[in-house]
């Protein structure tokens, strides 16, 4: 059996790996480029659960010769046979990406202009001498496609970003609607912290104001009331920026995860614009409420290798989420700028980060440690959410202690002042109850198993009483994993996208219709910014999605809701469902991160 050096790591840890054809051989790419591909490359990637599971891809940009295709197909033969022959494999094609690929990459992916042919490298990050402009498409799969610096690359129906190295702007046409601005927006974030380790300045631009500081920079930007001449010298201004621009390139550094028994992590919480140390034995709890730095050193070879990951949870404050980004930059400085680095938020825990905690399931805690008056006053009864994902991640999220949170395929603990319950759904794995067990031996108490149906009396008054809950057999009797689309008619007409990878609640647009396929019901969902179109033919569309279906389905439910008013037949399909989200706009709050 051929095996080449990079596999002797391929697949010993859950995750992602990404190599690039280059000279007909695997080069691994650096961690914090994930989800950069070059239009002239190939690359092979290997996607590995916990169970474990192997996924291999091979991806093809437009540009890429059939030799590097070839090598691809070569190597992913390969890694297939030292793998034992069991990895399902995907060949994948610039713009046309399986839902399994884009799922990897939840932030989007991006499209480089040229390839290693032509010379160009993934580089280190800081590299401030970057002059790139992308343009961002797509409200489920992101897609930013590297595109000609020019003002003629601009419409007013999408966002863009500037990427100047330093200064990274963000660019919103006049049309392009509050979704979009979102999505563009959690993108420049993913830049400015992977690529640029935190360094870079993000800066919010709005057709037709322009600073001067940008149009100086930028190639041939003229603005609406640019005359002929105008935007003639600017061209020229353009090509004699390009013909000077330097084509040097930062040296590669790479890193691949580690394994090693002598692997250290350590993790600070953010307190008051500082990093607090957290006690070792609470590893893998955290509050939703908070901001955390996790440092992962290991070594590889003789050369000790790190990742910084910067956990930010979903009720963390705006001072937190400015004090997380400048602690990371100032960890980074105190390691010589080489760790890669990881911005996480609340729910997208990659599988190497929940590998950390040693088997144990990730706990999140309501409220947090960083309030102004201390840790936030735990509830005398609280309640615990365990579920397992598609790539068998176990997280324990608290969410509030109601009955209607409950849900039949799921575990719960439920501690109050007198008692501790674990409450198993019928639908619920051994993993989940395995985890339920060390949610107990943190929260203390003696527990009493109950199985769905066996409640005493005491259990449903802990809870404020007995309500309805998520009760739907298909989660446990899984034919198919639920799917989530998006509908909407933004781009002129209407338009059905599913998101995809694990999705969330953060996945339903407000300014559209999301359909939810459950297998044996379809949901409806109203967004309350959703347009008239979008409400009159979304039925139509849920129609013809079931009875065009391969598999026969016929005659499916479909029940139409409204944002606010979800029932818990909606909100079980989702972990830890917030009533609360939608108080504050999720524009405001992703913007307050810049």
């Amino acid at each position: 059996m051929v095996s080449h050096k990079e596999f002797e790591t391929a697949g010993k840890a859950p995750g992602l790996q990404i190599w690039r054809i280059e000279n007909m051989d695997l080069k691994p790419v650096p961690k914090n480029l994930y989800g950069n591909f070059y239009k002239g490359d190939a690359y092979l990637l290997l996607y590995t659960t916990t169970a474990p599971s192997y996924y291999i891809h091979m991806w093809m940009g437009n540009e890429c010769s059939q030799d590097e295709s070839g090598a691809a197909a070569i190597f992913s033969t390969q890694l297939d046979d030292f793998l034992g022959g069991g990895p399902v494999q995907f060949r994948e094609v610039q713009n046309n990406e399986s839902l399994t690929f884009l799922g990897y990459f939840k932030s989007g992916i991006k499209y480089k202009q040229g390839g290693v042919a032509s010379g160009f490298h993934h580089v280190l990050t800081n590299d401030v001498d970057v002059k790139r402009l992308l343009h961002i498409k797509g409200r489920r799969a992101i897609r930013a496609t590297e595109v000609e610096m020019s003002w003629s690359s601009f419409n007013k129906g999408d966002c863009f970003i500037v990427d100047l190295g330093k200064d990274i702007y963000q660019w919103c046409g006049s049309d392009c609607n509050r979704f979009e601005r979102l999505k563009a927006s959690q993108l420049a974030i993913d830049i400015r912290d992977n690529e640029r380790n935190g360094r870079a300045k993000l800066i919010m631009v709005e057709d037709g104001t322009e600073p001067d500081a940008l149009t100086k920079d930028i190639y041939q930007w003229c603005g609406s009331d640019c005359n002929r001449f105008e935007r003639l010298k600017a061209s020229q201004l353009a090509i004699d920026i390009r013909d000077n621009e330097r084509n040097g390139r930062a040296k590669l550094i790479m890193v691949e995860d580690g394994t090693e028994p002598d692997a250290l992590t350590k993790i600070w919480r953010v307190e008051g614009g500082e990093r607090v140390p957290v006690d070792p034995s609470t590893y893998g709890r955290f509050f939703g409420g908070d901001c955390y730095l996790i440092l992962y050193s290991y070594k590889q070879g003789s050369r000790e290798q790190h990742i910084i990951y910067t956990w930010q949870g979903l009720k963390s404050t705006q001072d937190e989420l400015a004090a997380s980004a400048f602690l990371t930059v100032q960890l980074d400085d105190s390691m010589g700028g080489a760790p890669v680095q990881v911005r996480v938020t609340q729910g997208q825990e990659p599988p190497h980060l929940m590998s950390l905690f040693k088997g144990k399931p990730m706990i999140i805690h309501t409220g947090g440690t960083s309030r102004k008056d201390g840790q936030t006053k735990t509830g005398s009864t609280r309640l615990f959410h365990i579920r397992q994902s598609s790539s068998r991640a176990t997280r324990a999220v608290e969410v509030e202690p109601s009955a209607s949170n409950l849900n039949t395929n799921d575990v719960f603990v439920l501690k109050s002042s007198d008692c501790v319950f674990v409450w198993k759904g019928a639908g619920a794995s051994d993993e989940e109850r395995v985890a339920a067990k060390y949610v107990v031996s943190v929260l203390g108490g003696q527990s009493t198993d109950l199985a769905e149906g066996k409640e005493p009396a005491g259990f449903w008054s802990a809870l404020g009483g007995k309500k309805g809950y998520q009760t739907s057999s298909t989660l446990r009797n899984m034919v198919k994993p639920p799917r989530l689309f998006g509908c909407s008619n933004k781009t002129g007409r209407l338009m059905v996208e599913e998101v995809p990878g694990d999705f969330t609640q953060s996945d339903l647009a407000t300014d559209d219709v999301m359909l939810l396929d459950t297998w044996d019901q379809i949901f409806l969902w109203i967004g309350k910014e959703a347009n008239e179109v979008e409400k009159t033919e979304s039925p139509k569309i849920a129609k013809d999605y079931v009875d065009s279906d391969p598999s026969g389905r016929r005659g499916l439910p479909i029940t139409t809701i409204k944002q606010g008013a979800e029932p818990p037949t909606f909100t079980g399909w989702f972990q830890a469902w917030d009533p609360h989200m939608w108080d504050t706009d999720p524009l405001e709050k992703i913007r307050a991160r810049f």
